[in-house]
């Protein structure tokens, strides 16, 4: 601690009317993440899954299908982003799924028929183009389409850049090898922009490729539902795609986008109380805070004091903490404690604060208190209502129970 110590006074209970005026940051873009971690917030993990799409009426996914997409919640990129430890459960929960078989002889059911969101894809050197430019672009939707009961059986990968702008599809002839394995040759593929009324041809040669416009897709697992399916291509990629997007997937998506914040919040809140989940119990961990309702003020210790940036560190002991990076090697910290006072809120008193600059703490005299009340909750995800009553999604980055 600091020899000569500085106290700055706060009062973060009822702030003024001018410290909540708009700033950069918008509730409804994706430049609000952008914004923060610009702000020097450390370990923000800027959820951008990309699974966009309407959600349909869900049959529960199997125990070893949650597993994988509990591997995937905050991943970025579709696996571009993904540490060695995320890569790790995602290998573990798709080798067991792949044991496990799934439908037998998927080419031959009509469940692998449709439209099929990609979520996942390993990236190795040898992937395509179009696999480098697209995949890993969050805010573009990635979809392959499977038809092969048809007079002319293709396959298709789709890039969906926006419904504004449109989209580009690359399409394939295809045939049925065996049970599992597709063949397919690529032949053709165009940009369909929504302001002009013609197609503009994908300036691909794909005549003059010969062999590298060709491949094959194993489907190594397509689940009894018909919703989740992997697969391996003969680059040596693995594709987990997806029909019926989870409710958890979509709100991550749309925090990507910045388009149907709101919707998203209220499928999973309605999906949860339709569970019967009514004891919700805040989990320890570390959480960081990927989007709220209330813009940032013009005071950062205001925001950091609230929760409205960095980490919040949930502790069995009734502890609570809020720790956001202000500028490399300068910190701010905040310790507080909560009481359960209802069946799904708490009390929290946020009172012990210090500015920590490498060996140096400087403690900041300041109080806060509000009422949490958690609307959702599980291992990974925290929906709540806090501090002046804003909403807050937080992401759980710790990988501990």
């Amino acid at each position: 601690m600091a020899s000569h110590v500085h106290r700055l006074q706060f009062n973060t209970a009822t702030p003024s009317p001018a410290l909540l005026a708009p700033q950069t940051l918008n509730r409804r873009s994706p430049k609000s993440v952008e914004y923060r971690r610009n702000r020097g917030r450390d370990g923000l993990v800027a959820c951008r899954s990309s699974l966009v799409g309407e959600q349909q009426e869900a049959s529960p996914f199997t125990d070893p299908e949650t597993q994988l997409i509990e591997a995937l919640i905050g991943i970025q990129g579709r696996g571009r982003s993904a540490n060695p430890q995320q890569l790790q459960d995602v290998q573990r929960a798709v080798e067991v799924l792949e044991t496990l078989g799934g439908v037998p002889d998927p080419t031959s059911s009509d469940l692998i028929e449709g439209r099929w969101q990609l979520m996942f894809t390993t990236r190795p050197g040898t992937a395509s183009p179009i696999q480098r430019t697209f995949v890993g672009v969050d805010v573009f939707s990635v979809f392959q389409e499977i038809y092969l009961r048809s007079n002319d059986p293709r396959v298709s990968n789709i890039v969906v850049f926006s419904e504004a702008i449109g989209e580009l599809k690359v399409e394939a002839a295809a045939s049925v090898s065996d049970g599992k394995r597709i063949l397919f040759r690529f032949d053709k593929a165009a940009f369909s922009f929504k302001f002009i009324p013609f197609k503009v041809p994908y300036p691909v040669p794909f005549r003059l490729l010969g062999d590298e416009a060709k491949g094959w897709l194993d489907t190594t697992y397509l689940s009894e539902s018909g919703n989740l399916r992997i697969s391996r291509g003969n680059k040596g990629t693995t594709f987990v795609l997806q029909k019926l997007t989870e409710p958890r997937q979509l709100l991550l998506s749309a925090i990507s986008t910045g388009k149907g914040i709101e919707k998203a919040i209220d499928e999973i809140t309605s999906s949860s109380k339709n569970k019967g989940d009514s004891e919700l119990e805040l989990v320890e961990g570390e959480w960081n805070m990927i989007w709220s309702s209330q813009m940032e003020t013009d005071s950062w210790i205001e925001n950091a004091a609230n929760g409205l940036m960095g980490t919040q560190i949930v502790k069995k002991s009734a502890q609570m903490k809020f720790v956001a990076n202000i500028l490399p090697g300068l910190r701010f910290s905040m310790n507080g404690t909560f009481v359960k006072s209802g069946t799904n809120s708490y009390d929290v008193t946020m009172d012990d604060a210090a500015i920590i600059g490498g060996p140096l703490g400087y403690p900041v005299e300041m109080e806060t208190k509000f009422k949490l009340e958690l609307l959702y909750a599980d291992d990974r995800i925290r929906i709540s209502r806090g501090y002046n009553n804003i909403v807050f999604v937080h992401l759980r980055v710790d990988r501990t129970k």
